[in-house]
């Protein structure tokens, strides 16, 4: 390759080395070293090398459900995410730049706040006697109060506006890349509010909504501190699981073989999305 053709390639590179050895330090390094205390064994005698913590994992009935109820809760994250993300983003670009500013300061403004913080009123709210409770009980919904503490329902509420943020930021980014013009094309074509949002407006967000939709997904499933202070000791997460296991059971090996299949079994999901997705946004 002479250097006339290399030049091009010199500039990306020198800007892309910083990211990628914070990479290599920051999550590579940590994932191998993980990877390999998977199948290690730990105690008084030399550590050699074992399948019996993912034998473990396979066989215990228990392990599986928290697995089934960790994928479970962030696909419904995700959903609701995005049906209440993408209407919020096309409301923000539609009004008037006053609004609009108010709008995305509200946005973010939950995002300045200790996620612990914000569970811990959230614990509030959907305690026994809580706000939640109280306010049905006030329009006659419920006779007598209720708890949504220590249940799915309470988790999902509670990730949901922790996590909304996140998807209408990055779809506010796809959405101002849109020029207006085709949306007038679409009204002019005979196409009413909801059909010109539908055929124009959401194929060309896609790219924003496949990227915040994985945000979304990557955090729900990795989370740790609201399902565990919303959802209690009796429905663990997967991210729950591996941190009594390090740090209750001293289990490093069992530990990091959950920490293995959680990873291995969000690229499964992941990397077809971004296939599809990407495949659906260069079509549109």
């Amino acid at each position: 390759m002479s250097a006339g053709s290399a030049q091009p390639y010199r500039e990306p590179a020198i800007l892309l080395t910083p990211g990628l050895l914070f990479l290599l330090l920051a999550f590579f390094f940590p994932a191998l070293q993980l990877l390999a205390q998977s199948f290690l064994t730990f105690g008084t005698e030399p550590a050699r090398f074992t399948l019996e913590h993912y034998a473990k994992a396979a066989v215990d009935d228990f392990y599986a459900g928290v697995g089934v109820r960790t994928f479970r809760l962030a696909m419904i994250i995700t959903a609701l995410c995005l049906l209440i993300g993408f209407p919020l983003a096309v409301i923000i670009t539609r009004v008037g730049p006053a609004l609009r500013t108010v709008l995305i300061v509200l946005i973010i403004l939950p995002l300045m706040t200790s996620v612990v913080i914000r569970t811990f009123g959230w614990l509030v709210i959907l305690g026994p006697g809580g706000v939640l409770s109280w306010t049905l009980q006030q329009l006659g919904v419920i006779d007598r109060g209720i708890s949504l503490m220590h249940t799915e329902a309470g988790i999902v509420i509670a990730m949901v506006q922790v996590l909304l943020p996140f998807l209408v930021l990055t779809t506010l980014g796809s959405l101002g890349q849109i020029p207006p013009s085709l949306e007038e094309a679409a009204r002019v074509m005979g196409a009413g509010f909801f059909r010109g949002i539908f055929h124009v407006t959401l194929p060309l967000a896609v790219p924003g909504l496949a990227s915040g939709s994985l945000l979304v997904f990557a955090l729900s499933i990795s989370s740790f501190i609201t399902p565990t202070l919303v959802g209690g000791v009796r429905l663990q997460v997967m991210a729950g699981s591996i941190y009594q296991q390090m740090t209750g059971s001293f289990d490093w090996g069992f530990g990091a073989a959950l920490s293995m299949i959680l990873l291995l079994s969000t690229l499964l999901l992941i990397v077809p999305y971004m296939v599809i997705t990407s495949r659906i946004g260069g079509r549109k």
